[in-house]
């Protein structure tokens, strides 16, 4: 494994920072190389899209993607090359790779971004059709977005969402043209990311920067509430305050959808695994009608009305 040298507290990722000649920051130096491989150097790996080495206390990746690749599959890709193999370890180091592939695919930051929320709509809609296939429910795999968040949408109730942990903000934007949608993340730079493309694409979405177990919006103020894929990513404290938060900002349901896992993948921030049994328990623990299911994961939806 390659070793990463980083200062004590990196700076957090900028996702409109200039991505030409090269996206830098405190882990991270990322290239896009056209035509001709570069020389390989004794420290450098190689695989199909990456050359990987260290320089000046970064980890420099030269990269090969394809401009039509460039959307949420980059998860996938990073992960059969670089991550899987260990070539590199850390969801931090990842998530900064991931921006950097897509920071200097077009000459705009704004256009890199549009091009890559555009064609990951599309990518995900289109593997609406792969729900039964291998990698449908795979948290990081295109195919699995689909399954989950046409499941999601089957039991939503009334005309407004509120969705903690929105990360990108794929599901938010799916129903911002049909429902009033406000879209929650702890991260800052997601958040004003997410309000910029939208506005590109045509479907604003309003969104909130706040911690999920606190979000400074009024009781009852959405019909329904979902935290998709999130509580996984939280210590068990931490993800019961965002169950309770879930059940106060909510006038009718709450929908949470966690990945069943033999162990927390590293890779995309998990820190735990859940089970129906810890579904149920948090069911159990609201005093509200509930129902546990399981689709491509687990499923928790309370019912309050």
């Amino acid at each position: 494994m390659i070793p990463v040298v980083a200062s004590a507290e990196p700076r957090p990722i900028d996702p409109l920072a200039p991505g030409r000649p090269a996206y830098v920051d405190d882990l991270v130096r990322v290239v896009r190389t056209d035509g001709e491989l570069p020389r390989r150097t004794l420290r450098t790996v190689r695989t199909e899209h990456f050359d990987i080495s260290h320089e000046g206390g970064r980890v420099a990746i030269a990269h090969r993607v394809p401009l039509e690749e460039v959307h949420a599959g980059l998860a996938e890709l990073l992960s059969r090359e670089i991550f899987g193999p260990g070539w590199l370890r850390g969801a931090d180091v990842f998530e900064r790779i991931m921006t950097g592939i897509v920071l200097t695919s077009v000459d705009d930051p704004l256009s890199a971004w549009e091009h890559f929320y555009r064609t990951s709509l599309r990518t995900i809609e289109a593997a609406t059709d792969l729900a039964d296939s291998p990698s449908a429910g795979m948290h990081g795999a295109v195919a699995g977005y689909a399954p989950v968040y046409a499941r999601a949408e089957e039991v939503l109730v009334g005309d407004s969402v509120v969705e903690l942990g929105s990360c990108f903000g794929f599901f938010s934007l799916r129903q911002a043209g049909t429902r009033e949608v406000m879209a929650i993340d702890v991260s800052a730079g997601s958040i004003r990311l997410l309000e910029q493309v939208s506005a590109q694409l045509g479907t604003p979405v309003e969104a909130l920067t706040a911690d999920a177990a606190h979000v400074p919006l009024p009781d009852g103020c959405a019909d329904t509430v979902v935290a998709l894929h999130l509580l996984e990513h939280l210590e068990p404290q931490h993800g019961w305050r965002v169950v309770t938060e879930a059940v106060r900002l909510a006038r009718r349901r709450v929908v949470i959808a966690v990945p069943y896992e033999d162990e927390p993948e590293e890779l995309w921030g998990h820190v735990r695994t859940l089970t129906r049994e810890d579904l149920a328990a948090y069911g159990l623990r609201t005093g509200l009608p509930f129902a546990v299911e399981e689709h491509h994961g687990g499923w928790l939806v309370l019912d309050l009305a």
